[in-house]
Parts: C-alpha cells; structure tokens; sequence
C-alpha cells in the first residue's frame, strides 16, 4: 500500500505563510483524488480540502476558504497545499491521504496511504 510523506511544516507568525508538500513514491495524483486534514491537540482529524484526480476541482472547509489552495505538480508525484493568512486556530499536524472518489470527500476512513504528517504552528 502506498504511503505518503507530508513535508513543509514550521512555525510562522499569525497571518504568515506556509506551503506543504505530499510526496508519493510515483505519479499517483493523477489517479486519486487527494485530500488534506489536520489535526490539533485534542480533537478530531478534521477536512481541510481535497482535488479531484478527474476535473481538478477543488474543495474546501469553510474556514480556510480563500486562504488555502491544493494543487498538483506536473509530474503527478507531489501535492501542496498552500496556506496564506495564517490564524493561531490554524495550528495542527497536516496530513495528506487518496481516495479513489472522483471528487473529494470529507469522510477520512474514506482515504488510505495517510503518512506522519507535518506541524504547522502558528504564533499569536
């Protein structure tokens, strides 16, 4: 089964940036719809957004709208997602994971090849 390994996390300042990145061992982005969650100390795994592997749309919880973006490298083997105007709320470890669903699904027990995931910590 594939695994996937999340990179990019650190720590920035509220309303700063960061970009992660999924890393897959070969071109499996263009062949699953790939999904982002994070989780914060004690809560849920929790949607943040998803691409799908057939129309490139993409969606989104509702508060990330407009700051964060998901995209796919050309090569297929590597996915971002792109954070602008971070908030101290925004602070969790980011995961990435593939579903074979054509469109993005908020359900993670819909997604397998989930890594360790990567910390994003924000400052107030």
């Amino acid at each position: 089964q594939v695994q996937l390994v999340e990179s990019g996390g650190g720590l920035v300042q509220s309303g700063g940036s960061l970009t992660l990145a999924c890393a897959a061992p070969g071109p499996i982005f263009g062949s699953y719809t790939t999904g982002w969650f994070r989780q914060a100390p004690g809560k849920e795994r929790e949607f943040v957004g998803g691409i799908s592997w057939t129309s490139g749309s993409t969606d989104y919880v509702g508060n990330v709208k407009g700051r964060f973006t998901i995209s796919i490298g050309n090569a297929k083997t590597t996915a971002l997602l792109q954070m602008h105007s971070l908030k101290p709320e925004d602070r969790a470890d980011y995961l990435c994971a593939i579903t074979s669903d054509r469109e993005p699904t908020h359900n993670s027990s819909y997604y397998v090849g989930w890594g360790q995931g990567t910390q994003g910590s924000v400052s107030s």
